[in-house]
């Protein structure tokens, strides 16, 4: 929901909420933000009857030693010094008053006499009946709550069992319940159609069991593709992620008759991850669960996953129709000749692609909710995602898990100042690949493109300490950091886009693998939990990808990493208001919030 405040004092203060995060920004008068050293930001529970000061992350310097490192901070004596801020800590469903108070004065003596701008909000509940239902995990476990919290030992090596399930809760953030709860409403006599890449997350397996032993009919389609291999230097490497899913569906007790296990074209990966309520003897195909989320530890409780709940039956029935497609392994089989192969392929191409036409360009999408399914022919899916993300007007927000694909830069390489700001979270750095002939095509904040990627605070940082990530708590082996794949376009427009699903924006993913997504026109309510979600993620790691550059930098005599401390503390004066001039990114980012449409004050 969006929200906007009553101007007072030269401020207006706008939010964004989603389900646990409410993102806001402060717009100001220049002659208002004289003198100023930041907002004590204050928050009022009225369900808890609580009232306190917000906690942030930076401390005045002078106060450094005396603060135990890692230690919340208040914003009552250490304001925020920024006009973009978000509350990572809401909880569903919640009515919330913030007042954000003005500080001017010395850091030691603090003016508090300015008025607080007042804002009033309410966070989205975190189900409903309504057609659709958004649901992220943490996809934090790099953090210094994680590290405060839990010591930075992974769950299983919690000291308690409640520890344990404390630590897997926090990390899901709701992802597990939500998919759990989506398999409980399965009741006899109704159908689960399932599609899983992964499918090795013994408490989810338990659910359909449980949902089996009570009359649910359940039919599955598992990868069931034999990439084993054995590597040069001698050492056998089990198929991926067959073994383990053959593993979990024995331990789990499903039964064989209930799996089909998806074994042709071998080269490409049945990647999808849904499942397909029918209900009724009928077999009428109602709701659908989706997104990124693999059934697997890592999956829910390590790398940014979304799980994407859709109660519409013109949805369910585009993926009960996928389904039947891919419930007959099409394809390539091992062992076919060349012409077959490619026949065999072709053919399964076209049974996709007939099941309905992608729109051309973001315009044609459709309002309300339809769908993509993959592997199709050409390059007019992956070129309409492009173009949903170049043509943004205001902004765009794109999470890449493999890397930026050639098509997006070769449409955001001409993009300056009077485009669109766009932010592009990806897995690891973007940089050249010394084995490619290609030439390296970056993309920088002069085409008003901003990247931020997955890494973590490797060496305590002033009073940050150390930190781990999901390949440490062993949550992860190969993407540790962001596996979401999810487009925005607009969101806090009147007309907002939100593309997610399983596939990777890439060449693959609309060519050769199994893959589904979900195109979602004009829903504000999907849009700001896509939006707050996306700006919490990214937020958390630029920051960290920032100092990862900086202490990888050698100053100008070669003597090592580049000091970073100096922009760690809070400065005493005004000086931070020239990072807010036009142009600069901070600037970029509060001009979002202050053209969003669709606001509303309480």
């Amino acid at each position: 929901m969006r929200f906007k405040s009553q101007e007072t004092s030269g401020f207006t203060v706008y939010a964004v909420s989603g389900i646990n995060t409410v993102s806001f920004a402060v717009d100001f008068e220049d002659q208002a933000a004289k003198g100023l050293l930041g907002f004590a930001v204050e928050r009022y529970d009225p369900k808890e009857e609580e009232r306190y000061f917000m906690y942030g992350q930076k401390v005045f310097e002078y106060a450094a030693e005396a603060i135990e490192k890692n230690a919340p901070i208040s914003t009552y004596d250490h304001p925020v010094q920024s006009f973009v801020w978000d509350d990572f800590t809401a909880k569903p469903g919640r009515r919330y008053d913030y007042w954000f108070h003005p500080l001017r004065g010395k850091p030691k003596n603090l003016d508090r006499s300015a008025p607080p701008i007042h804002i009033g909000i309410e966070t989205e509940p975190l189900f409903t009946k309504g057609t659709h239902d958004v649901f992220f995990n943490r996809g934090a476990a790099s953090s210094q709550a994680y590290l405060r919290k839990f010591h930075n030992k992974a769950p299983d090596k919690q000291p308690t069992k409640a520890k344990r399930q404390e630590a897997l809760d926090w990390l899901s953030r709701n992802l597990d319940e939500a998919l759990y709860a989506f398999i409980d409403q399965a009741a006899a006599g109704d159908t689960i159609l399932g599609c899983f890449y992964e499918f090795r997350y013994i408490p989810a397996l338990e659910k359909l069991k449980q949902a089996m032993d009570r009359g649910v009919t359940l039919r599955l389609i598992l990868d069931g593709k034999d990439n084993s291999y054995t590597d040069k230097k001698g050492k056998f490497h089990e198929a991926f992620p067959l073994e383990e899913n053959r593993r979990a569906v024995r331990d789990a007790g499903l039964a064989a008759a209930q799996i089909h296990w998806r074994t042709n074209n071998a080269n490409d990966i049945q990647h999808n991850k849904f499942m397909v309520l029918l209900k009724g003897a009928g077999g009428k195909p109602m709701e659908v669960w989706t997104g990124s989320t693999n059934l697997s530890n890592g999956g829910v409780h390590g790398q940014t996953n979304v799980g994407h709940w859709v109660r519409d039956e013109t949805t369910a029935q585009a993926f009960a129709d996928y389904w039947k497609i891919l419930v007959a392994d099409p394809g390539s089989a091992p062992g076919d000749n060349r012409k077959d192969s490619r026949r065999k392929r072709a053919d399964y191409r076209n049974d996709v692609m007939a099941l309905g036409a992608p729109p051309a360009v973001w315009a044609d999408i459709p309002k309300g909710v339809s769908t993509i399914f993959s592997p199709r022919t050409g390059s007019k899916v992956l070129e309409m995602y492009v173009n949903t993300l170049d043509s943004a007007e205001i902004s765009g927000g794109v999470t890449l898990a493999f890397g930026i694909n050639k098509a997006f830069k070769s449409a955001l390489v001409d993009n300056d100042s009077n485009d669109a700001v766009l932010f592009l979270l990806l897995e690891k750095k973007d940089k050249p690949n010394p084995r490619s002939k290609t030439p390296f095509v970056p993309l920088k904040a002069s085409h008003n493109v901003y990247k931020a990627w997955g890494s973590y605070l490797r060496n305590p940082l002033t009073r940050w300490a150390r930190e781990t990530d999901a390949r440490g708590l062993g949550l992860n082996s190969h993407v540790a950091y962001v596996h979401s794949k999810f487009m925005m376009r607009d969101p806090l427009s009147a007309d907002p886009v939100v593309i997610s699903g399983s596939a990777n924006f890439s060449d693959n993913s609309t060519n050769s693998n199994d893959e589904n997504m979900l195109l979602v026109r004009g829903d504000l309510r999907v849009a700001d939990i896509y939006f707050t979600e996306f700006n919490r993620l990214f937020n958390h790691y630029y920051f960290r990808s920032v100092v990862e550059v900086m202490q990888g930098k050698k100053d100008q005599a070669g003597n090592g990493a580049a000091d970073t401390s100096a922009s760690l503390f809070l400065k005493d004066n005004d000086e931070w208001l020239a990072k807010y001039k036009p142009g600069k990114l901070r600037r970029k980012r509060l001009d979002i919030y202050s053209r969003m449409e669709g606001t509303r004050t309480l």
